[in-house]
């Protein structure tokens, strides 16, 4: 079963807290998918700050996301 996202909010750039439905917590470093082309334009950018969950996942702007199996 894929854990899902239930909330998550920036620490620091490029790194996340995400806390799971289960109320599990992760810390989750961004930065190695940060010169992945899909993902570049959040490098230096204040939208990084702009991630949400949507259907159990973080969201960025322009449908950027990350599967949650890759927190765990």
């Amino acid at each position: 079963m894929n854990p899902r996202v239930a909330a998550v909010e920036v620490i620091d750039f490029h790194r996340l807290l995400v806390t799971f439905k289960n109320q599990e917590q992760r810390v989750f470093d961004v930065s190695e998918y940060l010169d992945l082309p899909v993902f570049q334009h959040l490098r230096d950018s204040p939208n990084f700050y702009n991630v949400h969950v949507k259907h159990g996942t973080i969201v960025w702007a322009n449908e950027i996301d990350l599967c949650p199996v890759r927190f765990i």
